[in-house]
C-alpha cells in the first residue's frame, strides 16, 4: 500500500470547456490556495508559462495537488487545444482516473471525442463534468443525448441541475429525485437504477421481481462500476460561479479509483514531463507505479541502460513546492539529478506501466533561422532544449546545410513556439511556411540487394524483402538469416539501422506501413568491419524500394463543421472542392452539422475562412484521422537531405569520409 490514500486524476478538455478555472476552484475550496486566480487576468496558478498568462490558454500540462476529505489528490491540468494533444497523451498514461469536462454551451466537440476514446482504449474510469450551465441558451437534454450519441450510453448523473442557462441555480442530489419525476430533464435516481441493472444481471432480476433498492447498495454499485470503467458519472456546475465544485471533488474521491502497486515492491516508475528550473535546473516529473524512492538513491534507467543519482524530491505546486525526500508508490513528483532520463523512459522495472496512447500525430514540418544569424549555434541549443520537453518536435538539425526543421501540429503551437524562444531564451527566430508532412509506403512486393564488397577493405552482403502492409501498420523488421550467415551483431547492426534507411523515400519522405525481412546475408572472416552494414543497409533498402515503388499517403483530418443553415450548401460546395469525404448533413436547432474526412494539405486555412465567411458563427474542430493514398495528380516530392545510396559509389565515399571522421 502507499504511505497516504491517494487518486491521480487528470483533467481533460476541449479547449474553453473551462479546465484551468475550475482546477483553481478545486484548489481553492480544498484550502489548497487562499485566493482564486484568473485564466483572463493570467493569475491561475496552473499557467506557470509567461505565454500562458498572455494568451489565457494552458499550453503544457501543469501538475498541482490537493487535499480533500482525507485523500491526497495530484490534479494535472491537461492543454485543450490540439495542437498540444502530447502534452495530453503523455499526462494520460500516469492517471489512474479522469475528469472530462464538456461546456454544456458547446456541447461534445471533435477534441472532446479524440480523448474520450483514447481514455476508453486505456480503461481509465472517467467522470463527466457538464461546466458552464449558467450560459445562454443550454439545454440539458440536448447534452445528455449528445453524451450518450457521442460518448457511452452507460451514463449516471449525480446531480439534478435547478434550471438550465441564465436559470440555473444549482444543483441537488439525484437520490433526492422522486423515482417517478421527470423534474424536466429525465434526470432521476430510476435512471440511474436502470443503468447500473442494464450492467448487472443480478441487480435487474431483482428489479424485475418487484424489489426495492436501498440508495446506499445503489451507490456502492455504481462505485464499482465506475472504478471499473464500465459505468461514467455525470456531475453538473458553473466552475466561474464555483457552482458544483465541491460536489465534483466529492465524486472525483468516491468514483475514481486509488492507484495500485505497494512500497515494498521493486522499483517501477515512469518520466512523463521535463520542464527546467530556474534555480534548480532539469526537472523530472515522475509517477512511481512500485516501490518507493528517497533521496541520494541511485537507480536504473531500463531505457536507457545508464544509472541516475536522485538529488532532491519535490511535490510541485503551481509556483510552489514542498521538499518530500521520499516518494511511494503510487504518487507523482518532480525529480532532481536525472540528467540523462527523457520522457516516456522507465525506471527501475516496466512492471505495471501502461502502455502509451498514441494521439499526437505532427502534420506539418517547418524550417527555423535565427534573426540573427550570429546566434545560429543558441538558437540550436534552445530547440534542442525544446525538443527534450516535447519530443514530438523531433529537431533536425542537418548540420552541413546549416538547416534546422521541427515537426508541429498547427499554426497556434508555432505561434507559442516563437513566444518561447523570444521569452525563456531571449532569441527571435523566423519560421518558414509549413508544409504538410506526407508519407510513402511501397507500391509493390519486391527485393532490394547489396553486394558491398568494393572498395576493399569491406564485405556486406544483404538481401530484403519488401511487402506493403496495411494503413496504420508502421514498420515490422525480421531476419530469417541464421547466425553462420551473418553472425548477430551484425544482423543486430543491421535492424538498428533500416529504420534510418526509411527516413527518406524514393519522394524524399518517411516509407510506412511495409514489412521488411532480412532473407539473405552474408559476412567476410577477414574483410568485414561492423560498419559495412551501416553503409550497406541503406543501399539494400533504397534498392528495394526503386524496384518496387512507392506510393505517396497524405494526412487526413476528420472534422466537424457547425454553421447556420443558411450556409450548409455553400460549406458542401467548398468540402467537395477539397477533396473532402463526408455523410449527409443533420440540421439541429437552425444550424448545419457535417462531418467526415479530409486532406490536411486543402484544409489548413480553412478553420479561419469559415470563421470569417460566416460572421464568426461557423465552427471546425478537426484531429488526426490517419494516412490515405493519395489521388494520382496530386504529387508531393520533399528535397533529399544527403547523397541518395541510390548513387552507391558516390553513397559509399560520402558515409565512408563521414564515419572515418
Amino acid at each position: 500500500m502507499t504511505a497516504k490514500p491517494l487518486r491521480n486524476i487528470g483533467i481533460f478538455a476541449h479547449v474553453d470547456a473551462g479546465k484551468t478555472t475550475t482546477t483553481e476552484h478545486m484548489l481553492y475550496e480544498s484550502g489548497a490556495i487562499r485566493s482564486l486566480g484568473s485564466v483572463d487576468l493570467g493569475t491561475a496558478q496552473t499557467d506557470s508559462l509567461e505565454v500562458e498568462r498572455e494568451r489565457g490558454i494552458s499550453v503544457r500540462s501543469a501538475a498541482t495537488s490537493l487535499v480533500w476529505n482525507g485523500i491526497h489528490i495530484n490534479l494535472v491540468d491537461t492543454p485543450g487545444h490540439v495542437d498540444f494533444l502530447s502534452e495530453v497523451e503523455r499526462s494520460m498514461r500516469v492517471m489512474d482516473g479522469a475528469i472530462l469536462i464538456i461546456s454544456a454551451a458547446e456541447g461534445v466537440q471533435s477534441q472532446t471525442e479524440t480523448v474520450w476514446h483514447a481514455l476508453r482504449t486505456m480503461g481509465i474510469p472517467t467522470l463527466i463534468y457538464v461546466n458552464k450551465m449558467d450560459r445562454l441558451g443550454v439545454s440539458v437534454i440536448q447534452v445528455i443525448q449528445e453524451i450518450k450519441r457521442l460518448l457511452s450510453v452507460h451514463i449516471a448523473p449525480l446531480q439534478v441541475p435547478a434550471g438550465e442557462g441564465e436559470h440555473f441555480a444549482g444543483i441537488t442530489p439525484v437520490w433526492n429525485a422522486d423515482m417517478n419525476d421527470e423534474n424536466g430533464f429525465g434526470l432521476t435516481r430510476r435512471l440511474v437504477l436502470e443503468t447500473i441493472a442494464d450492467l448487472d444481471d443480478e441487480l435487474l432480476n431483482r428489479i424485475i421481481d418487484g424489489e426495492e433498492i436501498p440508495t446506499q447498495e445503489l451507490q456502492e454499485k455504481l462505485k464499482k462500476l465506475s472504478r471499473e470503467a464500465r459505468l461514467f458519472p455525470v456531475c453538473f456546475g458553473s466552475s466561474q460561479r464555483g457552482v458544483g465544485i465541491q460536489e465534483l471533488l466529492d465524486a472525483a474521491v468516491e468514483y475514481l479509483p486509488a492507484p495500485s502497486g505497494g512500497d515494498a515492491e521493486d522499483l517501477s516508475g515512469i518520466v512523463f514531463k521535463i520542464e527546467r528550473d530556474k534555480l534548480m535546473g532539469r526537472t523530472a516529473f515522475v509517477r512511481l507505479y512500485r516501490g518507493s524512492l528517497k533521496n541520494r538513491d541511485a537507480i536504473t534507467n531500463l531505457t536507457r541502460d545508464v544509472q541516475e543519482k536522485v538529488t532532491q524530491i519535490r511535490k510541485i505546486n503551481g509556483q510552489k513546492y514542498t521538499d518530500l525526500g521520499q516518494l511511494y508508490a503510487g504518487d507523482i513528483a518532480a525529480v532532481y539529478g536525472l540528467s540523462q532520463s527523457q520522457i516516456g523512459d522507465i525506471l527501475g522495472s516496466s512492471a505495471g506501466i501502461p502502455p502509451s496512447p498514441s494521439l499526437a500525430v505532427p502534420l506539418l514540418t517547418v524550417q527555423v533561422q535565427a534573426k540573427d544569424q550570429s546566434r545560429y549555434q543558441e538558437l540550436v541549443q534552445a530547440l534542442q532544449e525544446l525538443t527534450e520537453e516535447d519530443p514530438l518536435l523531433d529537431l533536425q538539425w542537418l548540420q552541413s546545410e546549416r538547416e534546422l526543421h521541427v515537426k508541429v501540429m498547427g499554426a497556434i503551437q508555432l505561434e507559442i513556439l516563437s513566444s518561447l524562444l523570444l521569452t525563456r531564451f531571449g532569441l527571435e527566430a523566423d519560421f518558414g511556411q509549413p508544409s504538410v508532412i506526407y508519407k510513402e509506403t511501397p507500391a509493390l512486393e519486391g527485393e532490394g540487394f547489396i553486394a558491398y564488397t568494393m572498395p576493399k577493405p569491406c564485405w556486406a552482403i544483404l538481401r530484403f524483402a519488401i511487402e506493403p502492409l496495411p494503413r496504420g501498420s508502421g514498420l515490422i523488421y525480421s531476419s530469417v538469416v541464421r547466425s553462420e550467415h551473418l553472425l548477430s551483431s551484425y544482423q543486430n547492426e543491421v535492424q538498428r539501422r533500416v529504420p534510418e534507411a526509411l527516413q527518406q523515400g524514393l519522394l524524399g519522405w518517411e516509407v510506412t506501413d511495409l514489412k521488411v525481412t532480412l532473407i539473405e546475408g552474408e559476412h567476410h572472416v577477414w574483410h568485414t568491419h561492423p560498419l559495412d552494414f551501416v553503409v550497406a543497409t541503406p543501399m539494400g533498402i533504397m534498392n528495394g524500394l526503386a524496384s518496387t515503388g512507392t506510393t505517396l499517403l497524405e494526412p487526413m483530418l476528420h472534422f466537424r463543421i457547425t454553421v447556420p443553415e443558411e450556409f450548409g450548401g455553400k460549406i458542401l460546395s467548398e468540402l467537395i472542392l477539397m477533396r473532402a469525404e463526408f455523410e449527409a448533413p443533420s440540421i439541429m436547432h437552425g444550424r448545419c452539422i457535417i462531418e467526415g474526412i479530409i486532406p490536411a494539405a486543402t484544409s489548413l486555412e480553412y478553420p479561419v475562412r469559415l470563421r470569417s465567411m460566416t460572421g464568426g458563427r461557423g465552427v471546425m474542430a478537426s484531429s488526426f484521422s490517419g494516412y490515405q493514398e493519395c489521388p494520382p495528380d496530386v504529387h508531393a516530392a520533399r528535397k533529399r537531405h544527403g547523397v541518395n545510396p541510390l548513387d552507391q559509389s558516390k553513397y559509399i565515399l560520402s558515409v565512408r569520409s563521414a564515419l572515418s571522421t
